[in-house]
């Protein structure tokens, strides 16, 4: 006999009981409405059929009051439905404080995935269950689509800017990883599984996958391209400095400011002269071309770690050990 198919997906999520309960109430509703009205439709169809041509329906003036009522009903229904979903959408849309943050490109027609740790995988990601873990998406060619069913997560990745959600898985086991968007001609074969595992498994599992953290991996990039040279911690520098930047306000040449968020950061590696820091000069090279998204994503690990005074020796090679050490 074969496995019979679910009607639901699983939830393995803290999201997809939520999730679940507001669709399951959208479709009681709708569907008794649908049979409501096809009832009534037959009913008064038969009941008050014209029996003899020659009777003339008498002319019935309309109610201002059954009117109200019948638009005040459905305006009601229909805010509360909107003010639950927009609850349940910002909830799925904002990480917790503590979340574990993972990096994800998509690329036909794979997932690539990079740990804090420096962890790398393909078409698979492990997770610790009971924790949430925010996502930072990208795509390195077209549009993907990062769908887990079990989870009830579905965001499109999109080349050029990153896209975020996150999850708590609730209980371990594998589960299916989808892109849901059509992206060529072997987007059926991009598939891949979630894997969540009890906290002590998670953590051995990354014990044996040590690779390096990721801002190690960004470090060794940042000595590489040289970009030191500018962005050194002494009066030297041609450029603004790095340490503590992230999530800081900068002021720029126009006299508007932006946030240094990870967009921020992107954009500055690649289209440096898009937006000028107020007191420098236009001086560097764009690195399209010369650096990948997990290229850019070690980056901006590095970034995310640098403290006051851990900024790079000029003197160091991009493989010497660090001096001032950086933890995930």
């Amino acid at each position: 006999m074969g496995t019979q198919m679910p009607l639901f997906p699983e939830q393995a999520s803290t999201a997809a009981s939520k999730v679940d309960t507001l669709f399951l109430f959208l479709l009681a509703l709708t569907g008794s409405v649908a049979i409501g009205v096809t009832v009534m439709i037959v009913f008064y169809t038969i009941r008050y059929r014209r029996r003899d041509d020659s009777l003339q329906p008498p002319r019935i003036m309309g109610s201002l009051r059954l009117e109200s009522l019948w638009s005040a009903i459905p305006l009601v229904i229909f805010l509360g439905i909107f003010i639950w979903g927009a609850k349940l959408y910002y909830s799925m849309a904002s990480a917790p404080e503590n979340a574990l943050e993972i990096y994800v490109v998509g690329k036909q027609w794979m997932w690539k995935i990079q740990h804090p740790e420096g962890q790398r995988e393909i078409n698979e990601l492990h997770v610790p269950m009971g924790r949430p873990v925010k996502l930072t998406l990208t795509s390195e060619d077209v549009i993907h689509d990062f769908f887990v069913p079990a989870f009830r997560t579905k965001v499109d990745v999109l080349p050029g800017r990153y896209v975020h959600t996150w999850f708590q898985a609730t209980q371990p086991g594998e589960y299916h990883l989808f892109c849901a968007q059509y992206c060529g001609t072997n987007h059926a074969g991009m598939i891949g599984k979630i894997v969540v595992q009890t906290p002590s498994d998670y953590q051995a599992w990354l014990n044996s996958h040590a690779e390096g953290s990721l801002a190690l991996q960004g470090r060794k990039l940042f000595l590489k391209f040289q970009c030191v040279t500018c962005h050194s911690a002494d009066s030297q520098a041609r450029a603004p400095v790095l340490g503590k930047l992230y999530g800081r306000q900068v002021h720029l040449q126009d006299g508007s400011s932006v946030v240094a968020d990870d967009q921020y950061i992107r954009e500055s590696i690649l289209k440096p002269e898009a937006r000028i820091v107020a007191g420098w000069q236009p001086i560097m090279p764009t690195f399209q071309g010369q650096v990948t998204e997990e290229d850019i994503l070690q980056l901006l690990a590095f970034i995310k770690a640098l403290e006051p005074g851990q900024t790079p020796e000029r003197t160091e090679e991009a493989t010497a050990p660090t001096k001032n050490s950086l933890t995930p």
